[in-house]
């Protein structure tokens, strides 16, 4: 057998610890290993999800999940609620978001402070009064009850502020000695290039919305208003011992959210690495 002679076997080397040093070999194998504990569950979920009670690969478990769970309605509903949310916050937050970052008035630190520090207030707290307001408007079981508790968020204005920020003021300036009013400006201008920022709290909001128990248990008693949680709660509830009707459930319920945020992935990390540019 023909044995390569020292030089090659120097140059070899040479170009390996060139490419990867040692420290980058430490991060691809930490990377590898994390994620494989990160894909692991997921596997188990699928796998689980086709197996059959006498451990062969089997679609049933998706069908029987899809007709037992409801899931059209579910899906509808829960469409309808994330996508009301997702809207009315995007208009609160570029609103506020705009005025926070562009305007000069008297308290502005001040408002910001406090709507930083509604994000360390969990719903959870505020469910009794909301729910008091909700039934003295007789919004109890209605799609407003789950809409409008949720319609503005501290984050998504803070998000928005931040952006807007980062946007130069000559821009604007611009616009404005070509006659722009101040809506112009916000409309025509800030909001087209802030695409990131916008697809950016969309995902968060609609995939929070979507994956939201909490609102539709407390808020809701139709079950023409059930959504997909409470659909995964009650089947749960019903077929506790059928673990594979089960992961076929929560695989139907995944996909939508798994598929938006793969389509707004390169927009998302754009507005996430771009929000913290300017204070």
């Amino acid at each position: 057998m023909k044995q390569r002679s020292p030089i090659v076997k120097a140059t070899s080397l040479t170009l390996f610890s060139s490419n990867f040093s040692v420290a980058q070999l430490l991060t691809l194998t930490v990377l590898i290993l994390g994620a494989i504990v990160i894909l692991f569950p997921l596997i188990v979920v699928l796998r689980s999800s086709f197996t059959s009670p006498d451990s062969s690969f089997t679609l049933a478990n998706y069908q029987a999940a899809w007709h037992r769970g409801n899931f059209w309605i579910a899906f509808a509903n829960s469409t309808l609620v994330a996508l009301g949310v997702t809207g009315l916050q995007i208009i609160t937050s570029a609103l506020a978001g705009y005025a926070l970052a562009r305007f000069k008035f008297r308290g502005k630190q001040g408002i910001l402070l406090l709507i930083l520090a509604t994000l360390v207030i969990p719903f959870q707290l505020l469910v009794i009064p909301t729910f008091i307001i909700l039934k003295w408007a007789h919004l109890i079981n209605s799609y407003w009850a789950l809409i409008l508790p949720t319609a503005a968020n501290g984050f998504g204005i803070f998000l928005m502020r931040q952006y807007f920020a980062s946007i130069p003021f000559e821009l604007e300036e611009a616009a404005t000695l070509d006659g722009a009013n101040r809506w112009q400006v916000l409309t025509r201008i800030m909001l087209p290039l802030s695409r990131p920022a916008l697809i950016t709290l969309f995902l968060f909001t609609f995939i929070g919305e979507w994956n939201d128990l909490f609102k539709p248990l407390v808020f809701t008693t139709r079950p023409e208003l059930r959504t997909v949680q409470l659909a995964l709660s009650e089947f749960q509830e019903q077929f506790t011992n059928d673990w594979s009707l089960l992961m076929a459930a929560v695989v139907i319920s995944t996909i939508p959210v798994l598929i938006l945020f793969l389509i707004g992935q390169k927009q998302f990390i754009q507005g996430i690495g771009s929000t913290g540019i300017k204070n």
